[in-house]
């Protein structure tokens, strides 16, 4: 594609060189350059992107795009533009030739759930015959490969080749998760949404946003991007400004809840170690629901679940017979099997709001103690710390403290934030630094009845000590300790 129509549309502070020139590729990481790339030079957190010029160069790019003024190269062309983050999301577009516009793409975000509902998406979507892709969390699927995913929202070059590749394998549409951070650093611009979804708010990633405010506004962005429906979880604190700012907007809002009225809102909600059902009250119709997740927050999922799916003309008993023979996702509420008598339940909660409602679900059946084995991210919001000390202790009979991935972070400064918010009169808690030992300990206490909730990871199967990533599976691991018993 020429330079010229790759720019087509965006505004340029300087240009010097051949505007005719033969792009075959553009890149920001200098280490996949080849000849023939446009290289983007960004300016991030820990590196920038103009120091790897050189580099680029000696690859083979002979285009820049770049934000600051630098030297020139002979045979090279430059272009500069007032924010190259900006900007790329509008070049990656124009160059994989707007794929996000030939299907119908679906973006969730919010705090928690957004994993549960692409998931349960994409089985109901493939039911229908579609041909789903999927972006999130724990993997990205293009209609015919799966890899792991590296972020929750891929960077806004990778997305749109991502976008592209699903055209090209004939998908019908993408569930994705759009991340804070995605939103807030331009990653999903110039990504056309036909749906938009909101889960809930709870503090979390405020090392980056800092307030809570700021976070919330990042989620709002999603909403504005939005060409066919937005569907806002009406009982959250957090979703109810996002819908007093957005409703007025030309794309069509739908609400969903539990507490108050709703567009699609449930009641008479039964839930066991089973699972959940509810009586789905929608616009104009009612409908009897069950999914084999327990849990509130199953609830809440499936709801927006269903509101998509009304909204992209999937039949009632498509989705129906889809959610009550869901798999349910990786990581999330996944019980690890076992003939012991005990239940031994992994979930990626890890954010305090998160933690309550894993831990008040397994209350719900748990007919002995339940124990709870969680620890916080080190390098990460460390205000939510002494929360997710309290309601550990709070909602747990036993709980065990212990690592999640420290990263570069001192594991006892950690673990002292957690010890903040416990009552240390209360001697129901332990700290154990090792998490297998604290798995171990958690599951050989466990008496016939009793519950162990091993939170935090989930899906992950690796723990980052310093800087280096080492196998860790909590599913895993729970296993060959119940093998052991």
């Amino acid at each position: 594609m020429k330079l010229n129509d790759i720019l087509k549309g965006i505004e340029t502070v300087s240009v010097s060189g051949d505007m005719n020139v033969e792009i075959s590729d553009i890149q920001y990481d200098s280490r996949k350059v080849e000849e023939g790339t446009m290289f983007i030079c960004i300016k991030g957190f820990v590196s920038d992107g103009h120091k790897y010029i050189k580099s680029a160069y000696e690859k083979g790019a002979r285009v820049f795009l770049v934000q600051d003024e630098v030297d020139d190269i002979e045979g090279c062309t430059f272009v500069q533009v007032a924010d190259t983050r900006k900007t790329m999301a509008e070049v990656a577009a124009n160059f994989c030739e707007h794929p996000s516009e030939k299907f119908e793409v679906i973006g969730v975000t919010g705090t928690n759930g957004k994993t549960s509902i692409t998931t349960f998406l994409n089985e109901i979507l493939r039911s229908d015959n579609k041909k789903v892709g999927l972006i999130g969390t724990i993997k990205i699927f293009d209609g015919d490969n799966e890899v792991v995913s590296n972020s929750t929202t891929p960077e806004s070059v990778d997305l749109q080749k991502i976008f592209k590749k699903m055209i090209e394998n004939r998908c019908d549409c993408c569930a994705m998760e759009v991340s804070s951070h995605s939103l807030e650093l331009n990653r999903v611009d110039s990504t056309d949404f036909k749906i938009g979804i909101f889960t809930n708010l709870t503090p979390d990633h405020l090392d980056f946003h800092k307030t809570l405010e700021n976070y919330r506004n990042a989620k709002e962005k999603l909403f504005h991007k939005t060409s066919e429906a937005n569907i806002i979880n009406i009982d959250d604190c957090g979703g109810e400004v996002i819908y007093s700012h957005i409703k007025n907007l030309d794309t069509k809002c739908y609400t969903y809840g539990i507490e108050k009225e709703a567009d699609f809102r449930a009641t008479d909600i039964h839930s066991d170690a089973s699972g959940v059902s509810y009586t789905l009250n929608g616009p104009g119709f009612e409908e009897k629901i069950f999914v084999p997740v327990p849990g509130m927050f199953t609830v809440y999922n499936t709801l927006a679940v269903i509101a998509a799916c009304e909204v992209l003309g999937i039949e009632r008993r498509v989705y129906v017979e889809g959610l009550k023979n869901t798999g349910g996702v990786s990581g999330r509420f996944e019980t690890v099997p076992n003939d012991k008598g005990i239940s031994v339940i992994v979930d990626y909660a890890h954010t305090p709001d998160a933690l309550e409602n894993v831990l008040n679900t397994a209350r719900e059946f748990t007919k002995g103690n339940l124990i709870s084995v969680f620890g916080c991210g080190g390098d990460r919001d460390s205000e939510k710390r002494p929360l997710m000390g309290e309601i550990g202790q709070r909602l747990s009979d036993r709980c065990i403290i212990t690592n999640d991935n420290p990263r570069t972070e001192n594991p006892e400064k950690i673990i002292d934030d957690i010890k903040a918010g416990l009552d240390i009169e209360r001697h129901n808690y332990e700290i154990i630094y090792d998490r297998k030992e604290a798995i171990e300990k958690a599951i050989k206490n466990a008496c016939e009845g009793d519950t162990v909730l091993i939170a935090g990871k989930g899906h992950e199967n690796y723990q980052i000590i310093g800087t280096v990533k080492h196998h860790f599976d909590d599913k895993e691991t729970a296993r060959e300790v119940i093998d052991s018993l």
